[in-house]
């Protein structure tokens, strides 16, 4: 993982500038940015709707806009051949929730993934996987939640950072997924983390609290990566992860993170399996 500590610092310049003014313009609610979306995030390539490669399971209507759970799904038979997801709220201020790039340990069993997320206002979520061919495919669900970037942590900023960077891994084995193979393993990691949006203002001084987010994740399985993410301001509070993958001789799991501010967390879960 590559020191981020200059880009992070002109990113949370950036991020925070952006969702400042973003606060500031008024929305209409008619307003649809996924053509922009589609043309500056992928290129204006072809996206094929709703084929079944691709699931996304969300609330219609969320109890908590700062922390919306959200889960992926890609089924065995195509689930080997997908190499990148990316996560987009369509109205959020930055858009593009996640980025996940899957290596070798990912699995070729059903492929699910579970995050939680901040929503701005009501819109679209979508999840677009790129597969070996270069083919993009999505599925979108509308969430009606307003307010969750610019919501208040649940801890005041002191506390929160004092246990920055703290990391829980735990392990399902046998996996709880109804259609699990043998071959298939569940795992959850979870990053005490503030990742501040830039929209959250301090009620003591008024002024809005810099943005500070978990930027870059990589977690494997031994020496074999599971999956990249590259992140940004949309990951709730806390950002937590469940996922599947390939059970192997060495099942260690091995976590490292950066945030924008090229702080540095890891945390590791011992191999049980023998």
């Amino acid at each position: 993982m590559r020191n981020a500590t200059n880009t992070g610092k002109f990113l949370v310049s950036l991020v925070t500038a952006l969702a400042v003014a973003f606060v500031a313009l008024p929305t209409r609610a008619d307003d649809d940015p996924w053509p922009d979306l589609q043309r500056d995030v992928f290129d204006s390539r072809e996206i094929i709707e709703d084929d079944g490669t691709i699931t996304l399971e969300a609330p219609y209507r969320a109890e908590d806009a700062a922390i919306v759970p959200i889960t992926m799904r890609m089924p065995e038979s195509i689930a080997s051949d997908v190499k990148i997801l990316t996560l987009v709220i369509d109205k959020n201020p930055a858009p593009v929730v996640a980025t996940f790039h899957f290596g070798d340990a990912a699995g070729n069993g059903e492929r699910v993934l579970t995050t939680r997320v901040r929503i701005d206002m009501y819109s679209n979520v979508r999840a677009v996987i790129e597969t070996n061919d270069g083919k993009l495919h999505m599925a979108t669900k509308f969430v009606k939640a307003s307010g969750g970037c610019s919501a208040a942590a649940s801890k005041d900023a002191e506390e929160a950072l004092a246990n920055l960077g703290k990391v829980r891994i735990r392990r399902f084995n046998p996996p709880t997924l109804a259609n699990a193979t043998f071959n298939t393993r569940e795992a959850q990691v979870m990053i005490r983390h503030p990742n501040f949006s830039g929209m959250q203002m301090d009620q003591l001084t008024r002024e809005y609290t810099p943005a500070k987010f978990v930027q870059e994740l990589e977690i494997k399985r031994g020496d074999a990566l599971i999956f990249r993410m590259e992140g940004g301001i949309s990951i709730s509070e806390n950002p937590n992860f469940r996922f599947t993958f390939g059970a192997a001789n060495d099942e260690a799991l091995h976590v490292r993170g950066m945030d924008t501010d090229g702080s540095v967390f890891t945390g590791t879960l011992a191999d049980t399996s023998s």
